[in-house]
């Protein structure tokens, strides 16, 4: 099973994807030139790595605390992928992620202390 993780929160834009036994990162600088193109760059990320949207069982996406921008963007995208391939939904916060180790996402994922489809962004001041 393969886990589509989101963040453009914080400086960059992280797509990273972790698989079974393998994962592919991706990182673009947070700025207006690359939320215009946010969804050719996510194309783009899983072309290159040979991953198929089917691949894809679950999305997570960081709703914040970051940038009004970053976190706007990364939702809406995120959402209209998983209305258009039925895919699982779940918003996780920035503070959730320690030293950017995302695989702690997925340990929250199957403990159940992600919500499905219930997105909440929490913008910086």
């Amino acid at each position: 099973m393969n886990n589509l993780i989101i963040d453009a929160a914080t400086d960059k834009i992280l797509f990273k994807v972790i698989a079974e036994n393998k994962s592919y990162t991706s990182e673009f600088p947070n700025d207006r030139e690359n939320f215009d193109k946010f969804a050719q760059l996510l194309f783009r990320f899983l072309q290159k790595n040979n991953i198929r949207i089917g691949d894809i069982k679950n999305i997570f996406i960081n709703q914040g605390p970051g940038k009004f921008s970053g976190i706007r963007t990364s939702i809406a995208i995120a959402k209209a992928i998983s209305i258009n391939n039925d895919l699982d939904l779940y918003g996780f916060s920035s503070n959730q992620v320690l030293g950017k180790n995302y695989t702690e996402i997925l340990d929250l994922y199957r403990d159940g202390m992600l919500k499905k489809n219930l997105i909440k962004p929490i913008y910086s001041s």
